[in-house]
């Protein structure tokens, strides 16, 4: 979905430049503030979180930062399988030292996962989850200071609202007994059977960002007072950001339909991945303050007032949630898809270096979630056991994959 970014763009050359222009002073403010899926209706109907059922569109070239353009091909092998008998499968955070932490969407629960032997331990559940539909235990996410606070941060749906919550890691305690009480730093997420997003990460700024969905009701995208079809921004009390578009403000960006994937490149800019109705599914550049178009238009329509996502793919292609950077590119997981997208990076804000490029398709089944393991490697995780997949012995797992 794209954008309005403060103002009408009266031609593609000059709503390309706003956009690096605008992507430029997003670095400069986040520099400056450091201190699924089965079909489901929506107003007009259109997929969700679609079931699994190639070639991926990009948007023209211009000028932005410099950074190294990746090459036009890559390549993406498993190197093993970390764990597996996994359920519902959904956040995963990177502790230090290198182990893992899951979520179970549907069971609330979450496991710390041995990063060479893949031992599971149980942490403990997270109180006042209600799963339900693409509702549940979501997003996962550890801030930079977790060796000095151990705190770890979740999105979880409860039976009223999405919200983000932070608990600590007593890792002396007896496992099933390891997480302390959710402390809320954000309530009042729009709640829904389909779109809750979910995905939160920390970014370069040090600063927490959460992608949320507008939960089946198409017109909250655009309502900037609600926190639904939004990327938010607060600090890790769940505070507005100085910086952000409006001073009181968590909203960052609007006009998302469902945003399930945030990553950021090697020149700290913001990427998103985000669910199509029936036709585009989209890895959007994203900028303060921009309108990322839902439910006024889809995929890449050159429309003025609206920010063109980056790259689109037909929602057979993809259905994408989780994304990561690593060796120059954006790697995406496709639910409906059944199959990891490699979108390869140059020094244009708004042009691919070459097409995207899919791998493991139809091999792993649904793919839910990416998170950069360290170099030329990521985690990928399975999604097979989430009601809309067809699971296999072993499903759901946890890959580790070496990306070049």
């Amino acid at each position: 979905m794209r954008g309005a970014v403060f103002g009408s763009v009266q031609s593609p050359a000059v709503r390309r430049g706003a956009v690096a222009a605008l992507a430029a002073a997003s670095l400069l403010l986040s520099a400056g503030c450091s201190s699924d899926g089965g079909s489901g209706s929506s107003a007009g109907g259109g997929a969700s979180d679609r079931p699994a059922a190639s070639k991926a569109s990009t948007s023209p070239a211009s000028p932005g930062p410099s950074v190294a353009s990746a090459p036009a091909k890559g390549s993406a092998r498993v190197v093993r399988t970390l764990a597996e008998g996994l359920k519902t499968p959904w956040g995963l955070a990177a502790l230090p030292g290198g182990d893992l932490l899951v979520g179970s969407r549907d069971e609330g629960t979450i496991h710390r996962i041995d990063g060479e032997s893949g031992k599971q331990t149980l942490l403990g559940s997270v109180p006042g989850v209600s799963p339900a539909g693409e509702g549940g235990l979501l997003g996962l996410a550890v801030p930079s200071t977790f060796g000095a606070d151990q705190l770890v941060y979740a999105y979880v749906t409860t039976a009223s609202d999405n919200r983000i919550v932070r608990m600590q890691y007593d890792e002396a305690r007896p496992a099933g007994q390891q997480l302390g009480a959710p402390d809320t730093i954000l309530r009042g997420i729009p709640k829904g059977t389909i779109h809750n997003g979910g995905r939160i990460a920390f970014g370069p700024d040090r600063m927490l960002y959460a992608g949320t969905g507008e939960t089946g009701d198409s017109g909250l995208a655009q309502d900037k007072k609600s926190l639904a079809g939004k990327i938010l921004r607060m600090t890790p009390d769940g505070e507005p950001v100085r910086g952000n578009p409006e001073a009181d403000s968590v909203v960052y960006s609007y006009g998302h339909r469902n945003v399930q994937g945030l990553a950021w490149d090697a020149e700290k800019r913001l990427w998103a991945a985000e669910f199509g109705q029936n036709t585009w599914d989209e890895l959007n550049l994203i900028v303060a303050g921009g309108n990322y178009g839902w439910p006024e238009v889809e995929g890449k329509r050159g429309e003025r007032g609206f920010i063109d996502p980056v790259a689109e793919w037909r929602t057979s292609q993809a259905s994408p949630s989780g994304i990561a950077y690593a060796e120059g590119s954006i790697w995406m997981a496709a639910l409906r898809g059944q199959r990891l997208w490699r979108i390869p990076l140059s020094s244009s804000d708004t042009e691919p270096s070459a097409a995207p490029q899919s791998f493991f398709e139809e091999r792993y089944g649904r793919l839910r979630t990416v998170a950069s393991a360290g170099g030329d490697r990521v985690w990928v995780t399975t999604s097979n056991t989430d009601g809309r997949g067809t699971p296999k012995p072993g499903d759901d797992r946890i890959l580790l994959v070496e990306v070049g």
